[in-house]
């Protein structure tokens, strides 16, 4: 979509009523507006104004949400008379100009850098996630959806259907799943995608997270992309698959070995620095101690390992196992690409990289963010003392009361 008369048409074909504007806060939670179709095209480029405190932003006491035109889609679990179209939108001040809390246009930006040091990038992504039953008043209970584990089929995996619906779903808004099935936990299922530029990845992942809670609870069940929901059980991970090409070319097909590397060694040499975007809850800090194999920094072998490669459709990518889903992704993925970037940058080795392990406690994750220059240089420090000021919040909330807290976000993640 192009233009307004795109735009007018695509209402008028579509029976359009509703438009959502979606955005993510700094944890990469989505949240959203929505306006009444009639008389929508005036905001296509100036966008709505919100509050901004309440959307998450607390030094903006107004932000302006502008629809981003690629991104609209048809939510298919709407009524089909007056439909619900949403779009992604990009944050700004009040006065239109970008506003450093964007978490969008970090990775855009990122992208941009990558491009003109002569890399492009693509990424996939394989997410996890629990499917519990509810009360009878409605409300999410930790009784899991089946007994089945991993890779089992009907009748024992109850999720068949419901990821089935999920992906068809996915299909009809315009984004390719690859693959899915039951994973290790009872009730526990994964869908993985296709390859995609960072940015078309990134939203297709935030899209891809509502519409698993919607065909969830459309199922009478309760999604959650929780870290670790239960403690005797497997936890949900986020693995980002990455393929790097230089000239058209993988970095990471063999060709170009010091390229490949060099990347590896720049982003596990920043790693410790990037934890607390990763595992941004207390609760991540619980899946990371029950994997050791995930802990050491390096790149392995094992599948659990921090970072490995990985074959996927006839290509080897790199996939970065740590992180988990409560992080927001646009920013985990841009710290990555930028870490990497430098290593290529510096000639970095393996050998140049000192062993180190990803800290077991969100508090140690934060005092190693405080410090680091890198992330100054990436997130600038209005977005870095923002963010980290709403973790140490949360974790001082964690500390006084974690059944409490932990309850609340079992419900929100």
């Amino acid at each position: 979509m192009n233009d307004f008369g795109d735009f007018a048409a695509f209402v008028k074909e579509g029976d359009v009523k509703f438009i959502r504007l979606s955005f993510v806060d700094l944890s990469g939670r989505q949240k959203n507006v929505s306006v009444m179709a009639d008389g929508f095209e005036e905001h296509l480029a100036d966008g709505v104004v919100i509050e901004g405190k309440g959307a998450g932003f607390p030094s903006e006491a107004e932000i302006r949400l502008v629809p981003d035109m690629g991104t609209v889609h048809i939510l298919p679990w709407r009524p089909q008379h007056g439909r619900v179209a949403r779009f992604l939108s990009s944050v700004r001040s009040i006065s239109g100009e970008p506003l450093p809390f964007d978490t969008r246009k970090v990775l855009a930006d990122t992208v941009a850098l990558l491009k003109e040091s002569g890399y492009t990038s693509e990424l996939g992504t394989d997410s996890e996630f629990y499917l519990f039953q509810l009360s009878e008043a409605g409300d999410p209970t930790f009784a899991t959806q089946d007994k089945a584990g991993a890779y089992d089929i009907a009748p024992l995996d109850k999720g068949e259907n419901v990821r089935r619906e999920i992906c068809l779903t996915m299909e009809e808004i315009g984004i390719d799943p690859l693959s899915s099935h039951h994973e290790q936990g009872p009730g526990q299922n994964e869908i993985t995608f296709v390859e995609r530029p960072p940015l078309e990845a990134c939203d297709n992942y935030v899209i891809f997270k509502s519409v698993v809670k919607a065909i969830a609870s459309r199922n009478g069940l309760y999604a959650s992309f929780m870290p670790k929901p239960l403690a005797s059980e497997h936890g949900n991970s986020l693995t980002v698959n990455f393929d790097i090409k230089k000239d058209k070319k993988s970095i990471f097909s063999g060709e170009t070995p010091e390229l490949a590397e060099a990347f590896i060694a720049g982003v596990l040499r920043r790693a410790r620095d990037c934890v607390i975007f990763a595992q941004s809850v207390p609760n991540s800090y619980d899946r990371l101690a029950a994997y050791p194999h995930i802990v050491p920094i390096a790149l392995g072998e094992k599948r659990d390992s921090f970072m490995r490669y990985t074959h996927k459709h006839g290509d080897v990518k790199l996939a970065l196992r740590s992180p988990d889903n409560a992080s927001n992704l646009y920013l985990t993925v841009s710290l990555a690409l930028r870490a990497g970037l430098e290593g290529i940058k510096d000639g970095l080795k393996l050998s140049d990289v000192p062993a180190a392990s990803l800290p077991l406690s969100m508090d140690e994750a934060l005092q190693d963010a405080a410090g680091s220059k890198f992330l100054k240089s990436v997130l600038g420090e209005t977005l870095l003392f923002a963010y980290l000021e709403e973790k140490a919040k949360a974790l001082d909330e964690y500390d006084k009361d974690n059944k409490a807290y932990f309850q609340k976000e079992f419900e929100r993640l």
